[in-house]
């Protein structure tokens, strides 16, 4: 089997705002083969630019285009695929956009290799140890305490047992921070985790003062609360939170992952496979439980990326509860097939071959930008 073809789709709704709902557009993966088998993957991360990452001509040993690295490969030699990129892509490629384009890529390689052996993805990577996780409804903040606890009380009705509020208002005000957080627990009542993402707006003191603050609401976790590259911040709030501290969804390198486990000390790592893509996303949930600490996905994309989070969380041994995005927007809903329905709070991982879904061409012709 060789590799025909690599395209990025650029998907965009009509109208896009600055809030940081990463829902509001994409960039689809294609990979077709010889043989017939397309995959499919997903990027999260500024769509135009990985576009040209993988669409780049050629303009030296070292500085290529992804697609052109790829060209008459073996789709099935999925680490020999990435080494080649990396290689390739040298000079711009090894951290931010360039490896985030390479993540996509990374999903598109895992859907045709289970295509191709007729299987779903988990079972390629010695999975699944669940077939099912808690699906935690993940949404903003409201632009008011009031919004957000009206918000709260409309997701727990939905059936989920775990709501996470983030970025937003959040980080305006200790007032309204504590305020925002009061309500979230108020609106989803007694029974329901809430999870907070403050979106990287404090210092680690800060950060201490409000995991102190928002324990009297009983949180499940404190978020993001520094900027990813604070890794010393994160090693000290983590050492006196009374509450559980989550990162990593900004990273897509495996060193990088590494330090904030080993180093900051953090309690849950968050790799979203549109951004490190489904390899490193196992690697670092095994070097999780390795050290003894806890794996959940970062997904707030559409409905592959959540197929992809899906089979790499089945892939590791201690995978638990799961993010659920549920943004109002038809990129997140419409573009596969596949639903993802949550059923007495949980969701299930696809059992189809590959990534498990199809794609809704309607829906890609729709919101294409040519």
């Amino acid at each position: 089997m060789q590799i025909t073809k690599v395209s990025a789709h650029y998907l965009r709704l009509p109208e896009v705002t600055d809030r940081c709902d990463g829902t509001q557009d994409t960039c689809l993966i294609k990979i077709e083969t010889d043989t017939g088998i397309t995959g499919w993957g997903e990027v999260d991360s500024a769509p135009t630019v990985v576009k040209a990452v993988v669409e780049a001509p050629l303009s030296h040993q070292i500085s290529n285009g992804l697609a052109n690295a790829l060209k008459g490969q073996d789709p099935l030699a999925i680490d020999v695929c990435m080494d080649r990129m990396m290689a390739t892509a040298n000079y711009y490629g090894r951290v931010g956009v360039g490896t985030h384009a390479m993540a996509g890529i990374n999903l598109a390689l895992w859907d045709i290799a289970g295509k191709a052996r007729g299987c779903p993805v988990y079972e390629l990577l010695g999975g699944p140890y669940k077939t099912k996780f808690r699906a935690y409804c993940s949404i903003l903040f409201g632009d008011t305490p009031k919004e957000t606890g009206e918000l709260a009380r409309r997701f727990a009705d939905k059936g989920f047992t775990a709501i996470k509020f983030g970025w937003g208002p959040m980080g305006q005000s200790e007032e309204n921070d504590i305020a925002l957080v009061r309500e979230a627990r108020k609106g989803a009542g007694p029974d329901i985790d809430i999870l907070v993402d403050a979106g990287q707006v404090w210092d680690w003191k800060t950060g201490l003062k409000r995991a102190e603050q928002f324990s009297e609401q009983g949180i499940f976790w404190l978020e993001e609360p520094l900027h990813p590259e604070d890794v010393v911040g994160y090693a000290r709030l983590c050492e006196s939170s009374p509450v559980p501290i989550a990162t990593g969804e900004a990273e897509s390198r495996y060193s990088d992952f590494e330090r904030l486990l080993v180093d900051g000390l953090i309690d849950w790592v968050q790799p979203d496979p549109g951004r490190c893509g489904i390899s490193t996303m196992v690697e670092v949930g095994r070097l999780a439980h390795r050290l003894h600490r806890k794996v959940v996905n970062h997904s707030f994309k559409s409905g592959i990326t959540i197929a992809a989070s899906l089979h790499g969380l089945a892939a590791v041994p201690h995978g638990d509860i799961f993010e659920f995005c549920m943004a109002d927007s038809p990129l997140r809903h419409d573009l596969t097939h596949e639903k993802f329905e949550v059923v007495d709070g949980f969701v299930h991982v696809p059992s189809g071959p590959g990534l498990g879904v199809t794609i809704n061409e309607e829906v890609v012709a729709k919101y294409l930008v040519a």
